[in-house]
């Protein structure tokens, strides 16, 4: 069985826990872990599970415009910040508006500051709207991967993204 987990990273948090589900999945699934600008429709086509992902930005997906100015923020002098290799790529937006009807099981998950969902929203919920209108089943609620407020992973999200992925591949 074959399983993609799809990932928009731009400081490289999403990455990391796109790879930590990836080694959960691989107990049961042949896994490609790829960025956004990767996942074309042929890696697709023969997936049994599609795993997406992406950083919240102003409370849902990133957008172009957010994309720009979190760049921006990674080169600003003094920042900590450092730019995922793909960050400055295409997002998930655009992704799906080119992505033809699939037929696979799907899960959807985000990274977002650790603050109440209210206050930062969830781009996993989009994720999964739009999984579920290219045809796909979502077999597991929208998963949030917390950062702190500097820009670092929370601890043990890493080692619970990979456990996410190992009950993704027992669904």
């Amino acid at each position: 069985m074959h399983a993609v987990v799809v990932y928009e990273s731009m400081y490289g948090n999403t990455h990391v826990v796109a790879d930590a589900i990836g080694a959960g999945l691989s107990e049961a699934y042949q896994v490609d872990v790829v960025g956004v600008d990767r996942a074309d429709a042929g890696l697709l086509e023969d997936a049994d599970l599609l795993v997406v992902g992406g950083p919240t930005h102003v409370h849902g997906m990133s957008r172009a415009s957010t994309r720009k100015a979190a760049v921006e923020q990674a080169r600003e002098p003094g920042s900590e910040l450092t730019l995922d290799p793909d960050a400055e790529g295409p997002g998930l937006r655009e992704w799906f508006d080119a992505l033809p009807s699939l037929r696979a099981r799907a899960a959807a998950f985000d990274t977002r500051v650790n603050l109440p969902p209210v206050v930062t929203g969830r781009a996993a919920k989009g994720i999964g709207r739009r999984l579920r209108r290219h045809g796909l089943r979502v077999v597991a609620q929208p998963e949030s991967f917390l950062v702190t407020k500097q820009g670092a992973l929370e601890p043990d999200e890493v080692t619970r993204a990979r456990q996410w992925g190992r009950e993704l591949a027992g669904a």
